[in-house]
């Protein structure tokens, strides 16, 4: 019983850590409160597999890790867009730009300028990296080595912020 108490102490002792450590993954007060709550929840609910000579507020802080990541990879899983349709309707409908003012779009229009003046060599990289995919996956789709594509990419990306320089 005494090694019970003495577990809850040692857990109420890091609730402050555990509060600041949950700031700096979730840059959020309430998000960052809410997961040292799932935290000390889930350090409870398993308290019988802790093993004493186990740096305890190691194995506290990879737990609240783990609940981070998995939080943050259950969010993107729910935010991706399946589209069973048979011919992606869907996806083929035009989005809301999320453009307020003539002026938001007027930059968009320059952005867009700006990158189809690129080199296909160029553009091309640069196009698939802003659509989301990764280095690997532009590289596979390329037929190029990572190298190559991480480099355009960033060439790509200097031009732009020179090309556009007056509009920061």
């Amino acid at each position: 019983m005494a090694e019970k108490q003495q577990f809850k102490q040692r857990l109420l002792g890091l609730q402050g850590n555990l509060f600041n450590f949950a700031c700096q993954l979730t840059s959020d007060r309430e998000a960052a409160a809410d997961l040292v709550q799932d935290t000390t929840l889930k350090v409870l609910s398993n308290e019988e597999k802790y093993i004493d000579n186990v740096n305890f507020k190691g194995w506290v802080f990879t737990i609240m890790r783990n609940i981070f990541i998995n939080n943050y990879r259950r969010q993107v899983r729910s935010a991706t867009v399946i589209d069973s349709t048979e011919d992606l309707y869907h996806l083929n409908l035009s989005q809301e730009s999320g453009l307020t003012t003539p002026e938001d779009s007027y930059a968009v229009k320059e952005i867009s300028i700006a990158i189809n003046g690129f080199t296909s060599e160029y553009r091309e990289p640069f196009s698939l990296y802003i659509a989301g995919y990764k280095y690997s996956e532009i590289a596979d789709k390329m037929g190029l080595p990572l190298g190559t594509v991480k480099s355009r990419i960033f060439f790509a990306r200097k031009r732009l912020q020179q090309m556009l320089k007056d509009y920061r």
